[in-house]
């Protein structure tokens, strides 16, 4: 009987076992990453590379030869306009000058010579004019006295001429001697010196930099982008950087210009572009390499899901978008009312033939607005003026930048209930990135989508287990396969 009682037991604890592993049926949640649907900020970005720079200094020359002197500044001192930076051995400037100023008494002199000598020359021509009424002269005699008189006034304007080109030469000169003396042309500080003292410089071929003075409150972040990127930048958009060791710190600005002509290093074209930023407090210096992120668009207090949920269909029409979108102040200002226009639910549950329609019939010529005005009309002279503060609010249109923004984009996702049933939704889509979408309309905060399988235990193990292992044989060899040495030598 007991023999009969275990048999039974075992028989039944196989039948659930079966039941167990083939009969039922697997939970839908266990086999998909599930994710909620969130609010956040979302932004589309423009990374690249950069390099600070100030946005005002001035490489400081010499403008005459001689031994430098004496430098009386050094790197990192701070200067105001006017200070005297370095001298230059006067000696043969101050030589020059006295030489002038010599030369330049000298005509003086000889122009009171020429100054007596036409007034002799008046006072014969005068006697031999008289002398010719009493007819006491002969006509040879007044010609002469004559031609006396006309070369000492032209010799009197020559010397007069040579004065004033001696005085023109000693103006020179004394410029040259002032220039012995260097001065900082702009306040700031000294960011490098090149020149050495008792170094001799030549002023004949070329201006010898002496050093350099930058005005430090205000950095220029020069950024390289890709060619690919660079179609989507526009004056006056906004962007930030970090730097190494900010600790996550941004500092903001506008792009001010793009330049045209590229940079070309190994079949790799690259466009400066050129942002400004204060730097009050000193913590930017030169050379700091930033990493820099142009804000294409962005939306807050938005709906968002992950990228892999989301699968994208064909783009809708593309509509230019005013300065007060989304993107920009505006957008984000009034970000605290995108959940209230997000969340109503009549109209975003319309059907889709009905909005369509709605939208056509409020298609029609619109009044041009012009670029300062409020953010609300620039949206309604696109939108109807019922559905204008809702444009906004959902991120349909773009900031600042004043970039062309397609409409918004159709989607599906997989939503999946509390009890693992599953259905696909159509959603529009806004503003993406490679990591969240921005969802406009057909999902509700704390909904669930599918982001994906989940990957089973078994083979999440055995992933885990070649990939430690493929790094334990990428450590023991080199690329060529040869036995890689550990640091510090073979043990």
């Amino acid at each position: 009987m007991a023999g009969l009682v275990a048999a039974v037991a075992l028989l039944a604890a196989g039948s659930y076992l079966s039941w167990k592993t083939w009969l039922q049926a697997e939970n839908p949640r266990d086999q998909y990453q599930i994710v909620q649907v969130q609010r956040g900020d979302i932004e589309d970005l423009v990374t690249a590379t950069g390099t600070l720079q100030p946005r005002d200094y001035v490489d400081v020359g010499a403008q005459v030869s001689g031994q430098l002197k004496r430098i009386h500044v050094e790197v990192g001192s701070i200067v105001q306009q006017g200070d005297l930076l370095a001298e230059i051995d006067p000696t043969v400037l101050l030589a020059n000058v006295d030489a002038s100023r010599a030369g330049l008494r000298n005509l003086q002199a000889n122009l009171l010579v020429r100054e007596a000598a036409l007034v002799l020359a008046r006072d014969q021509h005068l006697r031999q004019k008289n002398l010719m009424a009493a007819d006491a002269t002969t006509v040879e005699a007044l010609r002469t006295a004559e031609n006396n008189l006309r070369s000492a006034e032209a010799q009197l304007a020559a010397q007069k001429a040579s004065i004033e080109q001696t005085q023109s030469l000693l103006r020179a000169n004394e410029a040259n001697l002032n220039y012995a003396r260097i001065y900082a042309p702009i306040s700031g500080a000294v960011v490098s010196v090149t020149a050495r003292q008792g170094q001799t410089l030549n002023a004949n071929q070329s201006a010898p930099i002496i050093l350099r003075v930058a005005d430090l409150s205000t950095m220029t972040v020069q950024t390289q982008v890709s060619e690919a990127d660079v179609g989507r930048l526009r004056v006056a958009m906004p962007v930030y950087f970090t730097t190494l060791g900010s600790q996550g710190q941004r500092w903001y600005g506008q792009l001010r210009k793009v330049e045209p002509t590229p940079t070309v290093t190994n079949n790799v074209v690259l466009y400066n572009a050129l942002f400004d930023v204060p730097n009050a407090d000193q913590r930017l210096m030169t050379s700091m390499t930033a990493q820099v992120f142009f804000i294409a668009a962005q939306a807050q207090g938005t709906l968002l899901v992950p990228a892999g949920a989301v699968q994208s269909q064909p783009r809708g029409p593309r509509r230019q978008s005013g300065p007060g979108g989304a993107g920009g102040p505006a957008g984000a200002a009034s970000a605290p009312t995108a959940a209230a226009s997000s969340a109503r639910a009549p109209t975003e549950g319309q059907p889709a033939e009905r909005r369509r329609g709605r939208e056509g019939a409020d298609a029609g010529p619109r009044t041009p607005v012009k670029a300062d005005a409020p953010p609300a009309e620039r949206v309604a002279a696109v939108r109807a003026p019922d559905q204008a503060a809702e444009a906004v609010n959902r991120g349909l249109f773009m900031g600042p930048t004043g970039m062309p923004q397609r409409g918004p984009r159709q989607a599906t996702v997989r939503v999946i209930d509390a009890e693992g049933r599953t259905e696909e939704r159509r959603v529009e889509i806004g503003i993406g990135n490679r990591v969240q979408v921005q969802i406009l309309s057909g999902l509700a905060e704390g909904d669930e989508v599918i982001a994906g399988l989940r990957q089973p235990a078994g083979a999440a193990s055995a992933a885990r287990g070649s990939q430690g292992a493929g790094q334990q044989r990428s450590g023991l060899q080199g690329g060529g396969g040869m036995p890689m040495v550990p640091p510090g030598g073979p043990r």
